[in-house]
């Protein structure tokens, strides 16, 4: 538990919540002696040594109100190997929540304590907050007749608000009855090409315009004067105030796209406070973990940028060095498959004098020396298969050399440059790096939220695309 300021947040089993006997009466008097400020349910399976749910239960001293604000965070969560994590956003959403006592429907809710009073004292989160997943319902007519029920189609209303004509373009209504029909099988092309869908995505745009140089100002115009947390809290309410009026994208998917950056930037700002902005021309060994004698050790591995990584540089400042190595190890992978189809080509005596014992792998050995025979001691058309074969492989084995050759180059000119870069380089450098993301990220939770939807209307569309009389039908035709 942690105690601060007349507030207790402790950690307790889920079932301290509804157990009668001795927990039920302390229940009862921390409820009429008005002490318990929030419950919070958690997902199941997120602390070491055991997989049961658990709840924070905030007690507070002295409180003006008298309900208690009831939240089941059960839901929000991610696997982490064989452990439940919360996110950042679920904290957040939470934590927000708690802020503005807020009633969220399948979240969030304030209960009166003449309401639990009426429940017996019982806390259970289920009782006052439904957060269960929607059991899914099928139409038996459209199960046996085909068609898309109007009902399922009405359980996408905030997409029609946001979209009235939307509907009428994706569904063709039976005549005479509740029932629909896709109109196009393309639904992604009819959604896109949408007139409200598009000025969906335009007034996204326009309320993230400006984001990214906002963001460059804070963070990187200023780095030395960035302070980490209120730096995080404030970009978080500028995301938050932009999404104000945008109906549909979730504001919590937004501030994770920032929070999965966020350790990043704050360790390259550390970094550049305490050594000065000469920490981003510093190149250093880079290490890996090996191990040796059944120990774990590092060894070094290379060179790196200490906070500049070297093939973002390359990208921007050695494209053409990037795009020559590329064409070569394309023309490597064409040549494994060339070879592929030369060995695939082998009648069965050639398999058995060129193969291994499992006839993949190529006894390159013999099919150089047999390739160089004179005379009639190889067949003309076997010995035409060994040529193109040793060919082929003089010409990957030259090929290897040279992006080793290249990449070595690559790596000497991407610390050189790196050590030398100017002041706008940095600032153009530290924008990639950290403004980059965090706005591409932001802006594909729009692009996400109409891929949700399309994904739910094909959904319903494959649900009842074959009706049981169609499977009646063809089951007589087959017959």
């Amino acid at each position: 538990h942690l105690k601060q300021d007349g507030i207790m947040t402790i950690v307790l089993p889920h079932g301290v919540l509804f157990r009668g006997g001795e927990e039920g009466e302390i229940r009862k008097k921390l409820i009429e002696k008005n002490r318990i400020d929030a419950i919070i349910g958690l997902p199941a399976n997120i602390f070491f040594g055991t997989g049961i749910p658990t709840i924070i239960m905030v007690l507070k001293k002295e409180r003006s109100n008298t309900d208690i604000q009831i939240i089941d965070a059960s839901k929000g969560f991610v696997k982490d190997g064989k452990k439940n994590k919360l996110r950042s956003c679920d904290v957040k959403k939470i934590a927000d929540a708690i802020r503005v006592r807020a009633d969220i429907p399948g979240f969030s809710r304030k209960v009166s304590r003449d309401e639990i009073r009426e429940n017996g004292y019982n806390l259970n989160i289920p009782r006052y907050v439904d957060s269960s997943e929607k059991t899914e319902q099928f139409d038996l007519y459209a199960t046996m007749f085909g068609g898309i029920p109007e009902s399922e189609i009405n359980e996408l209303q905030a997409y029609w608000t946001a979209f009235p004509s939307l509907r009428e373009e994706l569904f063709a209504k039976q005549d005479g009855k509740p029932f629909f029909a896709l109109k196009e099988d393309d639904i992604k092309s009819v959604v896109e090409n949408n007139a409200e869908v598009k000025l969906f995505m335009q007034s996204f745009a326009d309320a993230f315009n400006g984001f990214d140089q906002s963001l460059n100002e804070r963070l990187v115009k200023n780095v030395m004067q960035v302070q980490e947390m209120k730096a995080q809290d404030a970009i978080a309410e500028d995301i938050f105030t932009r999404m104000t009026h945008i109906p549909l994208v979730n504001k919590y998917a937004a501030f994770q796209v920032l929070a999965e950056n966020w350790n990043t930037i704050s360790n390259d700002v550390e970094m550049i406070q305490s050594e000065g902005i000469e920490a981003v021309r510093v190149v250093e060994p880079a290490y890996k973990v090996v191990k040796k004698n059944d120990e774990m050790m590092e060894v070094q591995d290379g060179i790196k940028g200490r906070i500049l990584p070297f093939d973002l540089v390359q990208s921007v400042k050695f494209t053409d060095e990037l795009n020559a190595i590329a064409e070569k190890e394309a023309r490597v992978a064409e040549i494994d498959s060339l070879l592929d189809e030369v060995r695939d080509s082998f009648n069965e005596d050639e398999q058995e004098a060129y193969l291994d014992d499992d006839n993949t792998k190529l006894d390159k050995k013999r099919i150089k020396a047999d390739a160089k025979k004179k005379g009639d001691e190889v067949e003309p058309e076997t010995k035409a298969k060994l040529k193109s074969i040793v060919a082929l492989d003089d010409e990957q084995k030259k090929l290897n050399k040279t992006i080793k050759e290249e990449r070595f180059a690559l790596i000497q000119l991407t610390k050189e440059a790196i050590e030398n870069l100017s002041a706008e380089e940095i600032e153009l450098f530290l924008y990639l790096k950290w403004i980059t993301p965090i706005c591409n990220g932001v802006n594909a939770t729009a692009s996400n939220t109409l891929f949700v939807f399309e994904s739910q209307v094909k959904h319903i569309a494959e649900k009842y695309a074959t009706s049981f009389n169609q499977l009646n039908e063809d089951l007589s035709s087959a017959e």
